[in-house]
């Protein structure tokens, strides 16, 4: 069975291709700048890649192109359209209808419609990419595949604000999650390398990137998660501020005579490590400045590592212990030193991990960086979200 998974953003394009029998990446890449002029790089294992500049003036074209590349002579893969046996679509929010992958019909993105509201940045191009594959792919099986869906059975206590419960029962004010495929996927693998079952397992996973969340996982279950109503929430990421003081928004806002737009701007766009170095919201360019002796990019890389421990001993608390911390996505798999200001000062929890594992780790694998001795594992295990949507969608088409 062959599984194509497709990432829409609202003018981008992902795409990877899966023989779900070998358990291997046929073919992936991604369309940019779609609707501003249009590019694609394609890649295939053991190939140079592809790229070229074209005109893409909607996801239709995107994907008519990345269909003709996935069949070419040269760069293609398969022989025909028809050896793709389904489709699979990364999702970022279900609402409170969908809490697990589902097929894609007319029911489905009808209601997706209606959450645009409580998802406008990443639900519009999800649908795009949708209404897109149904149209060109009009016999082919997909589904949707939900980052909120792994929280779907958090406690209430834990997913309801301390507002006025109506805005709770009426315009759905509530904590969903986000990055649910990446902890879940990081989960099960983590289990699995350590050769446990995850039912006898409490693991907290930091998903550390230019968005970033930390999600405490009790027997394979999630029971919280530090992103809430939007991926706003949280620990202080990229651009976005994360959890700050809600009365200081009002304040700003009157003070500097900004609109909420404006202000929902300087929230997700101008804050976290760019708002505070004012030098960059890559974690490679803030460290390499802290490391220059940078002093604002110091305070960022504290902030950050602050954050992600404070999270930890939350999720240990509520768990009643912790087996396993894992670090994973761009940030959590890549960057030794935020590991090592995470985990330091952390005995008290028995998390120790050793400096030099840490330091000279394999990339690309799952690896343990715990020290000897160290009560919990400390685990890097890289992501792989697609590979889940894959295995979502294979499951639902059988």
């Amino acid at each position: 069975m062959k599984i194509l998974v497709i990432n829409a953003g609202s003018s981008s394009l992902k795409y990877q291709l899966f023989d779900m029998e070998k358990g291997e990446v046929m073919s992936k890449g991604g369309c940019e700048r779609i609707g501003a002029g249009g590019s694609i790089t394609h890649k295939v294992p053991g190939q140079e890649n592809y790229s070229m500049d074209v005109d893409l003036p909607t996801h239709d074209e995107a994907l008519q192109l990345v269909f003709s590349l996935l069949t070419d002579k040269v760069h293609g893969v398969i022989s025909g359209i028809d050896e793709i046996s389904a489709v699979g679509h990364r999702v970022a929010h279900g609402g409170e209808k969908y809490t697990k992958s589902s097929r894609v019909d007319k029911e489905l993105i009808d209601y997706l419609e209606t959450i645009v509201p409580i998802n406008p940045l990443h639900g519009p191009p999800a649908i795009l990419g949708m209404r897109a594959c149904l149209r060109l792919l009009p016999n082919v099986p997909q589904v949707a595949v939900f980052d909120t869906s792994f929280y779907s059975e958090i406690e209430d206590y834990r997913y309801i604000y301390a507002l006025p419960y109506e805005y709770y029962t009426e315009d759905k004010i509530r904590r969903y999650g986000f990055h649910g495929t990446s902890h879940r996927y990081v989960s099960q693998k983590t289990a699995e390398v350590l050769g446990k079952d995850i039912k006898d397992l409490k693991m907290i996973t930091c998903h550390l990137g230019n968005g970033s969340s930390i999600t405490a996982v009790d027997g394979g279950k999630a029971i919280d998660t530090s992103m809430g109503f939007t991926p706003q929430e949280g620990i202080a990421m990229g651009t976005r501020s994360g959890s700050i003081d809600p009365t200081i928004i009002p304040y700003i806002m009157k003070k500097r005579n900004i609109s909420p737009d404006e202000m929902s701007d300087v929230l997700n766009k101008k804050s976290g490590l760019l708002g505070i170095t004012g030098l960059s919201n890559d974690f490679r360019n803030c460290l390499a400045a802290a490391q220059s002796g940078n002093k604002r990019a110091e305070l960022a890389l504290k902030i950050l590592a602050n954050g992600i421990k404070k999270h930890i001993g939350a999720y240990a608390a509520e768990m009643n212990g912790l087996d396993v911390l894992v670090f994973t996505a761009g940030i959590g798999e890549n960057q030794s030193e935020i590991r090592r200001m995470t985990c330091e000062n952390m005995e008290w929890l028995g998390i120790e991990i050793d400096n030099d594992k840490n330091d000279n780790f394999t990339r690309g694998v799952p690896f343990d960086i715990t020290k000897e001795g160290s009560k919990v594992k400390v685990m890097i295990v890289p992501t792989d979200e697609e590979y889940m949507i894959a295995l979502d969608t294979q499951s639902l088409v059988k």
